[in-house]
């Protein structure tokens, strides 16, 4: 019989206890590394992830440590789905691992954003790659697409992308997780898919804040949703491109128009709830500005990744001169600078 792969999962929240249910079903060992050692004897005693995946139970062949180490040595495959503002103290600490700076593993990576770099806000492969060993430059695979992990975990029908400078490496990353229910498509294009995930965070922002205001104003409706998706994927397009990306149809894939849409209009999607809550809970009322927001974001009770984005995507929007005005909007509503309603608005007359 051939000998099953060793994967080792960084970051127990839910999309990384999906995938690596996943990867466990297919009958491959599975270590799940997590900071919280409450989290991990969850998993280890109970077989459920209680905190961030209720109902779903999960296969024997899953070990939880709170021991990095762990989670690295003689693993075949490292997959890192930490949070991004967890990103880089996390790489810090793989790269100290043996397995790692010997170049054992290959490393996936489902983190979404943009990380803080000494020049300005970086994607998350770049930054990695600053701290890993060499020759990981051009060899991390980055994966992504439109995946609630609810619903992964449930063997709900869904596609990703698996993108890598290396083709090779994007195939075994794709035959690593290709199975009945999730469907793994290869790319090039690291630069325009790491884009799309980051920024259509943001872009879910101004959809629930657009659905919030439908419920107190006429002026808006399933034809107005429609046009901020719209506007919001040709922000992401212009951004990608001018980072880097060759490859327009990136943008019109899953990697681009599919995952903007499921995470606008997914009852799962935190960034779509957390817009909407912003106008119905007044959940800004809480925090200073956006620097408060971000510093506190643990207040919220979840964590919606398009507020650490939408400051990056500011940041990069002046940096390039390009004008992005609907992240824009996000932006000035969660720094407490505009009136969502007068914002969004006039975001829309601006389109005339």
């Amino acid at each position: 019989m051939k000998k099953k792969h060793g994967t080792g999962v960084i970051s127990a929240g839910a999309w990384g206890t999906a995938i690596a249910k996943i990867i466990a079903e297919k009958g491959f060992d599975v270590v799940l590394w997590d900071a919280c050692e409450e989290v991990v004897n969850d998993i280890n005693l109970k077989h459920r992830n209680s905190r961030y995946l209720l109902g779903v139970d999960l296969p024997e062949n899953i070990r939880a440590t709170t021991d990095m180490s762990e989670a690295t040595v003689n693993r075949e495959y490292i997959l890192v789905a930490t949070p991004s503002p967890y990103v880089t103290g996390v790489t810090k600490t793989l790269a100290t691992q043996p397995d790692i700076r010997e170049g054992i593993p290959l490393i996936g990576v489902l983190s979404k954003g943009f990380l803080p770099g000494t020049d300005g806000p970086r994607l998350i492969l770049d930054v990695m790659e600053n701290y890993l060993p060499g020759f990981y430059r051009n060899n991390l695979v980055y994966i992504s697409g439109p995946s609630h992990a609810e619903e992964v975990s449930r063997g709900k029908i869904t596609g990703l992308i698996s993108a890598c400078a290396n083709g090779k490496n994007s195939i075994r990353l794709r035959e690593l997780l290709s199975g009945s229910s999730l469907l793994i498509y290869s790319s090039l294009d690291v630069t325009g898919v790491q884009v799309c995930a980051a920024v259509k965070n943001v872009i879910a922002i101004a959809f629930g804040i657009l659905e919030a205001l439908t419920e107190i104003t006429d002026s808006f409706g399933d034809n107005t949703e429609s046009l901020l998706l719209a506007a919001g994927l040709a922000e992401i397009q212009s951004l990608g491109r001018t980072l880097g990306s060759q490859y327009p149809e990136t943008f019109t894939s899953i990697a681009g128009v599919g995952d903007l849409d499921v995470t606008c209009r997914s009852r799962h999607g935190r960034n779509r709830r957390f817009g909407k809550e912003i106008i119905t809970d007044r959940l800004l009322t809480r925090f200073e500005n956006l620097e408060d927001l971000t510093g506190n974001i643990s207040r919220v009770g979840y964590l919606p990744e398009g507020v650490h984005a939408c400051a990056y995507v500011r940041e990069l929007a002046g940096r390039h001169a390009l004008k992005l005005p609907v992240c824009e909007a996000v932006f000035r509503i969660l720094n407490k600078e505009a009136d969502p309603l007068d914002i969004i608005r006039k975001v829309f007359s601006a389109m005339i």
